[in-house]
């Protein structure tokens, strides 16, 4: 029965859900952590860049960082976490999204809430070349919902992975796009919509036979950006077949390793079907925390240390 009681308590003003989201993604002071980016090149000859932080202290235990739709490695919910692992002996890799590290990545693809090959063939890059005994995967939103994927749907996961922590995650897409959609989140949405827009262009301009200035003028929302690309790109038929194969709630139940999953009720991204309560109640593995305040990775304790980070590395130290 692993569903955590949470000692989540923010200060009053951040019992707001959208005052901590946006304090959380725009008004946070940079957290300061040391990167050096390595390129790998992935199968289908396209690429996607890690940036790398490490230990003062030699380890062999590496966390992976995943980050959500249009973030990127320098984002401060990447550097926030990986500030405290890494001064808790982990090497830190923050993976950025093919296209997300400044460049635009090579194919017609790019990334996708459910396209857990290109984090397959950085954990197989990374267990060729280092000799790491212990690995953690920690996504936050779109990541969050990649990694509890790619735990879930294969039987070959790697030894070395002993466990997750997923933070703000939609494990159902289709909830949290309808959630997204609304009113109250204009301003969210907005925003995502603006860059993706900006990189269908990119696409446009170097795939002008796949799509043209008349699919663009037809994105008005983010729906309609996962019909007309995200979809069709990645071997999809439309959008709600894109969210139903790759929402995480189907294969959360095949997890058999630890997994913190902290979603905040106030989350204005998350419907009810992203709080898999159930499965966390019959599983040993899926520890569900759903504290009343956070927003969406707006767990604010201090500009210094968040309640995510604390919480995260607290779940790898226990047995």
């Amino acid at each position: 029965m692993p569903l955590i009681k949470s000692n989540y308590k923010p200060s009053f003003i951040f019992k707001n859900g959208h005052f901590s989201t946006i304090y959380s993604a725009k008004l946070r002071p940079p957290i300061s952590l040391l990167q050096e980016r390595e390129r790998v090149t992935l199968p289908d000859g396209d690429f996607l860049d890690v940036d790398w932080s490490y230990s003062k202290s030699k380890t062999n235990k590496v966390i992976i960082l995943l980050h959500g739709l249009e973030g990127n490695a320098q984002r401060n919910y990447i550097k926030g976490a990986g500030k405290i692992l890494l001064q808790n002996n982990w090497d830190i890799a923050a993976m950025n999204l093919r296209g997300c590290s400044g460049e635009n990545n090579l194919s017609y693809q790019s990334y996708h809430s459910g396209k857990t090959d290109d984090l397959k063939s950085v954990l197989d890059y990374i267990l060729e070349k280092d000799n790491y005994q212990e690995i953690v995967l920690v996504g936050f939103s779109l990541g969050a919902n990649l990694l509890l994927k790619y735990l879930g749907e294969r039987d070959d996961v790697p030894i070395e992975i002993k466990k997750g922590v997923a933070i703000s995650v939609p494990t159902s897409l289709r909830g949290s796009l309808e959630c997204l959609i609304k009113s109250e989140n204009w301003l969210y949405s907005n925003t995502f919509l603006i860059h993706l827009r900006k990189k269908f262009k990119l696409k446009m301009k170097h795939y002008p036979n796949k799509i043209n200035v008349s699919d663009l003028s037809k994105i008005k929302t983010l729906k309609d950006f996962d019909d007309i690309y995200t979809s069709k790109a990645h071997g999809f038929k439309d959008a709600y077949d894109y969210y139903e194969k790759n929402s995480s709630n189907q294969f959360i139940p095949n997890i058999k390793i630890p997994i913190l999953i902290l979603n905040a009720k106030n989350d204005s991204f998350l419907n009810k079907d992203c709080y898999p309560y159930k499965v966390a109640e019959n599983s040993k593995n899926i520890f569900l925390e759903t504290p009343l305040y956070g927003g969406h990775v707006g767990f604010h304790q201090t500009n210094k240390e968040y309640y995510s980070e604390k919480r995260t590395l607290q779940f790898l130290k226990e047995e």
